[in-house]
């Protein structure tokens, strides 16, 4: 287990890009509606390009973007690496941040929006099941291994916050991917069911009422109800409980704004993602396994538990990046750039 430094003086310039950033992700001042700093704003010959992409997963249309490396050339073949993005995220946030750095590095990228989110298919909206979360890592490896200029037998995976736990849950039993490696990874069914830092084991037969009731509701045709369907002022923000949900608010609602991403998710979800947990037969994973955490997230916890139960692989490193939060990972430049380093150290390694 290591650790990224990153001196003060650096980390004071890249969170003092914060306002610019916040500028430069505007998603309508993009044309590809892009939601990060640095993002792609034309294809231009012999640079980074980006290939919006669709394609048919288990009925519904699934909405893509592919990336493709510098000075790409057609009869060559590339290693490839799928990209999960966060709970409540969508493809043109941190996903696309880390698949075009990523691009960069040699590396053919696909990052999808979950099925029944973002601009995929599927109906009624914002269900949150991981059955369909994992389905969409296998659905991304389907369609990325027949693009063109892939070379198929080099296939990494990269899973970010939700996308993280479940790119291990794929990872399990899809041996198409040599390697995986997640960022801030975010255990989604241990948190639904106690909470965040386990704050809510005392209303879990309560929570599971409410969701099989919200599922009654749907089946007999009535209104579908939500859960984290809110707006919060600026001071009920800063009021939350845990520093991942304030920034979380600052990053998706403001400064890294799309308007396909939506924290909220199908009540009724709650039957199936209480009853998950990314650690669940977690030994399964043989393949080489990166984890990256900051040591200031409150998340952290996740990645140490699920670093601690994968005694699957001998291959496997905890990467702690000295000072970063769970959404600081998504953005800070000098964080990004060490998560990116390690990324590409691995997956050179791996692949």
């Amino acid at each position: 287990m290591t650790q990224a430094p990153l001196t003060a003086a650096a980390a004071a310039t890249a969170i003092a890009l914060s306002s610019s950033a916040a500028i430069a992700a505007d998603y309508k001042k993009n044309p590809f509606t892009l939601a990060y700093d640095g993002a792609i704003t034309q294809n231009i010959p012999g640079q980074v390009n980006i290939h919006p992409v669709a394609y048919k997963l288990n009925g519904l249309d699934i909405s893509a973007n592919v990336y493709t490396p510098a000075n790409f050339d057609p009869g060559k073949t590339y290693p490839a690496v799928v990209v999960a993005h966060p709970n409540g995220g969508v493809k043109e946030q941190v996903a696309g941040l880390y698949a075009q750095r990523l691009a960069q590095q040699g590396y053919i990228t696909i990052t999808a929006d979950a099925a029944y989110q973002g601009a995929s298919g599927g109906s009624p909206r914002n269900v949150d099941k991981p059955a369909n979360r994992v389905e969409d890592i296998h659905g991304m490896a389907d369609f990325i291994s027949q693009y063109p200029s892939v070379n198929a037998a080099r296939l990494g995976l990269l899973g970010i916050c939700g996308g993280g736990g479940y790119s291990l849950k794929a990872a399990q039993t899809d041996k198409r991917f040599k390697s995986v490696a997640t960022v801030s990874m975010f255990n989604s069914g241990r948190v639904r069911r106690n909470g965040f830092m386990d704050s809510q084991l005392a209303t879990v037969q309560e929570r599971l009422k409410q969701a099989s009731d919200a599922r009654a509701q749907e089946a007999a045709g009535g209104k579908i109800v939500y859960a984290n369907d809110v707006q919060l002022s600026d001071e009920q923000i800063a009021r939350l409980p845990f520093e991942m949900y304030r920034q979380g608010f600052e990053y998706y609602g403001k400064t890294h704004f799309h308007p396909n991403a939506s924290a909220r998710f199908t009540l009724s979800s709650l039957l199936d993602l209480m009853s998950f947990d990314v650690t669940d037969q977690i030994e399964l994973i043989d393949q080489p396994l990166l984890m990256i955490a900051g040591t200031r997230a409150d998340s952290l916890y996740m990645s140490e538990e699920a670093f601690a139960k994968a005694i699957g692989t001998k291959d496997k490193e905890l990467f702690k990046i000295e000072g970063a939060t769970h959404i600081e990972t998504y953005w800070v430049p000098g964080y990004v750039d060490g998560a990116i380093g390690k990324l590409t150290a691995f997956y050179a390694r791996t692949l």
